[in-house]
């Protein structure tokens, strides 16, 4: 069962920007964490930003500077929002929030995945 969609991805030159979205479907209290990764053609998934339980936010050198990760938690949301973007910035981006179920017995700690939006930069 889907807990996560991912909206935002698209078709945009270089040098434009995108705000990618992932928000939670089903009711949860809050997402504690959330990691932003990204897969390009014929290459490994890896991490270009992230928030972390602790509330640091770390980025690739491939994106510093040039992409923001945010969490809104009034509406179970996390963002990417993506400036200046290159051709080498083309993959599929997936949300990898962590996400607080509260139960009878306290919290439960849930990673996900979105299901991957794409992102095509045209030079």
């Amino acid at each position: 069962q889907a807990h996560l969609v991912e909206s935002g991805g698209g078709l945009v030159q270089a040098g434009g920007s995108l705000r990618l979205s992932c928000a939670a479907i089903r009711p949860v209290y809050g997402i504690r964490a959330v990691g932003w990764y990204r897969q390009a053609p014929g290459k490994e998934r890896e991490l270009i930003a992230d928030i972390t339980t602790g509330g640091f936010i770390n980025y690739a050198d491939s994106v510093k500077g040039r992409f923001t990760v945010s969490k809104d938690n009034a509406k179970n949301a996390v963002y990417l929002q993506m400036d200046s973007l290159k051709s080498e910035d083309t993959a599929t981006y997936y949300c990898n929030p962590e996400l607080v179920i509260a139960n009878i017995e306290g919290y439960t700690y849930l990673k996900v995945w979105g299901q991957g939006i794409l992102v095509t930069v045209s030079s």
